[in-house]
């Protein structure tokens, strides 16, 4: 039977994924298996610079944890398995994705965004979304758009009143 030091232990690390999953926006299961240590230290730092978290749990405590909060992971806690928390909704994902380009052992397994979970194929969609910046450049551009046009139509009508 476990000490009852060791039982305190595992609840305080299962509290703390409770408090970071009540944290999060984000987070996102994964498949860290072949990953060497530079890799490792290399997406630990572009998933800080995203501002996430990327934590190794043991996959019982995890469950733990996600059973307490009401999220259904278990048929993905299988084998070696890595957590992102994540306070932004999509740039862990785009970051994660992006590596895993590159890095072929990496395996995205699932996630829950904003209180949704979300498997392989929807983690793929949202990756696919373009970043905030992005969506920001293409709403100017249609704004513009709309103007130019205006501008021209408008020219145009003055020039056949003149006429």
């Amino acid at each position: 039977m476990p000490s009852v030091k060791a039982l305190e232990a595992k609840k305080q690390v299962v509290d703390e994924i409770k408090n970071k999953l009540n944290d999060s926006k984000t987070v996102v299961l994964f498949n860290y298996h072949g990953l060497t240590d530079n890799d490792s230290k290399e997406l630990r730092i572009k998933l800080k610079d995203s501002g996430s978290d990327y934590k190794i749990y043991k996959n019982t405590l995890l469950k733990l944890a996600l059973k307490d909060m009401n999220i259904d992971l278990d048929n993905y806690l299988e084998g070696p398995t890595a957590i992102v928390f994540s306070s932004d909704d999509l740039e862990a994902i785009k970051v994660l994705s992006k590596f895993a380009k590159t890095h072929k052992t990496l395996e995205l397994k699932a996630g829950v965004v904003e209180g949704n979970v979300a498997d392989t194929n929807k983690l793929k969609e949202f990756a696919a979304i373009p970043s905030r910046e992005g969506l920001y450049t293409m709403l100017a551009g249609g704004m513009i758009a709309i103007v130019k046009d205006l501008s021209i139509a408008l020219n145009l009508l003055a020039e056949q009143k003149e006429n």
